[in-house]
């Protein structure tokens, strides 16, 4: 007869099988995300390799989870004890470090003086990336016209409304779009680091939850091995 509670015991099971599914998600959104690597690392996102590491280490911790409920052994309870302990830790130091690169990404698309402007329109992906979203958001530099040197891409003319010239000394077309892509890019790319940003805190709470009910079952665990050998000593 197991000597954890049954719904607690199935309830831990179930738990940690849905988050095997999950493992196994994240695993296949990573190897789709691999093609937009490049792109998120030119504009400061986060590394696609953290991203390999947390799904992998996820999926064997919740086969971890999965063992050792099914087993009830200690060892494995107190590993998985220590993993969450340990991912509570980590999901809350991640949490904090996207929302500091959401706040250092912002100048890049809002502040004529950034470095990581000059960097990101250095990058020929970038340039090309740019030139598209001119085209269709109607819009013209990351953050100004300025952004393109002498040279205005046919991208950036204007033929409708809100139309600027083009800045004295440069070539391309006379009109061009006075809004700038910046703004598009930096609210396209804000929910995105909002929905990370949540992510972590909300798994930093499962894992203090999953600490919390896999030292229950540790306990009930080691009261049941005492029970068992002060029965055997009647």
């Amino acid at each position: 007869m197991g000597k954890i509670n049954g719904c607690l015991k199935r309830l831990f099971i179930t738990f940690n099988a849905i988050f095997v599914g999950f493992g196994f998600l994240m695993i296949i959104g990573v190897m789709k995300a691999t093609t937009y690597s490049n792109q998120l690392s030119a504009v400061g996102g986060p590394s696609l390799g953290w991203s390999w590491l947390f799904a992998i280490g996820f999926l064997s911790i919740s086969c971890l989870g999965l063992y050792a409920g099914s087993s009830e052994k200690p060892l494995a309870l107190k590993i998985f004890a220590g993993c969450m302990g340990i991912g509570m830790v980590i999901m809350l130091i991640f949490g904090i470090l996207v929302f500091n690169e959401r706040n250092k990404i912002r100048p890049a698309f809002l502040e004529t003086s950034s470095e990581l402007t000059k960097h990101i329109m250095a990058e020929k992906e970038m340039t090309d990336l740019l030139k598209n979203i001119q085209q269709q958001m109607q819009c013209c530099g990351l953050v100004s016209a300025e952004d393109w040197g002498d040279r205005i891409p046919d991208s950036c003319q204007c033929q409708e409304y809100k139309c600027k010239s083009k800045p004295q000394g440069t070539t391309g077309p006379d009109q061009i779009h006075q809004q700038t892509c910046g703004e598009f890019m930096y609210s396209a790319m804000s929910p995105i680091f909002e929905i990370a940003i949540g992510f972590c805190f909300l798994f930093a709470v499962i894992a203090f939850l999953g600490l919390l009910i896999s030292l229950l079952m540790i306990h009930q665990v080691n009261c049941g091995g005492s029970r068992g050998i002060e029965m055997n000593s009647y």
